[in-house]
């Protein structure tokens, strides 16, 4: 019985379903970058002309420009906790055996499906519990936790790839475990540790749910932009920046896996 996939009809409608996936998912940002050039301050076809004024006006917006670097903070010091964490956990999970394994690894990974909202709420109310007011801090630390499994399922496969032969024959020759992971390990592994960083710094940048919950008196970019939809003059700089930082954010994404894979392929060939 022939597969219906491998036919010239299944292969068709395949092609026709991934282009439908790909519009769905990318004409609502094809729309939002033609809406950033409309001189006119309503977003509506037809256009009225053709205009870079909506993104010079975001540049002068001092309280976008603080909540920009709001999130720059957040991102930077979440995705640095979560890369350290990301490599001690992958580390354990890879090169030692005990019980309960499996067990820790799905709890290390249960963030990807505990909805954010769900999280956010008991994160506000453990923080609220411990008498630990929000700030910064306390978004530092939510986002860290949802960005630990991305980081992780980044670093494991690429552990796994190494021969822990090169590691025992460091502790052979009287290297420390420090200074085989400094001298061999993270060398080997540093392309996913840059893409692992990259990735986490783009969902904290990004993210909204659980920042909206555990934020201080400095909101960060997300909770800037949805409050500003609010007031219909602010509507424009609001799609310009939105346009920037997803611009940013796909190439970041991007350039961090091209480059993981081009760096994995040159330490194959070695």
């Amino acid at each position: 019985m022939n597969d219906a996939a491998l036919s010239p009809a299944g292969r068709w409608i395949l092609r026709v379903f991934f282009a439908l996936v790909v519009l769905f998912l990318y004409a609502p940002i094809v729309i939002l970058l033609i809406f950033s050039f409309n001189k006119s301050a309503i977003p509506a076809f037809p256009l009225s002309g053709f205009t870079f004024h909506w993104y010079r006006e975001f540049l002068s917006n001092s309280d976008l420009r603080n909540a920009l670097e709001t999130s720059a903070i957040v991102a930077t010091f979440s995705s640095a906790g979560a890369v350290v964490l990301g490599i001690l956990a992958s580390l354990a999970l890879t090169r030692r055996r005990f019980s309960g394994q499996s067990a820790v690894s799905a709890l290390l990974l249960s963030p990807l499906v505990i909805p954010y909202v769900v999280f956010g709420i008991s994160l506000l109310l453990l923080f609220h519990t411990v008498g630990v007011p929000r700030s910064i801090l306390t978004v530092v630390i939510g986002h860290i936790v949802i960005s630990l499994p991305y980081t992780i399922l980044v670093l494991v496969p690429r552990l796994d790839q190494i021969d822990a032969s090169l590691e025992e024959a460091a502790f052979d020759l009287g290297a420390s475990r420090m200074r085989t992971f400094r001298s061999i390990t993270l060398p080997l592994i540093l392309p996913a540790v840059v893409s692992a960083f990259l990735i986490a710094f783009t969902t904290s940048f990004d993210e909204y749910a659980v920042a909206s919950f555990v934020v201080g008196s400095r909101i960060t970019f997300p909770i800037y932009l949805y409050s500003a939809l609010r007031f219909p003059s602010q509507l424009p700089q609001v799609i310009a920046v939105a346009v920037v930082v997803l611009v940013l954010s796909l190439t970041v994404v991007i350039a961090a896996e091209v480059g993981r894979r081009i760096a994995e392929r040159r330490l194959g060939a070695q």
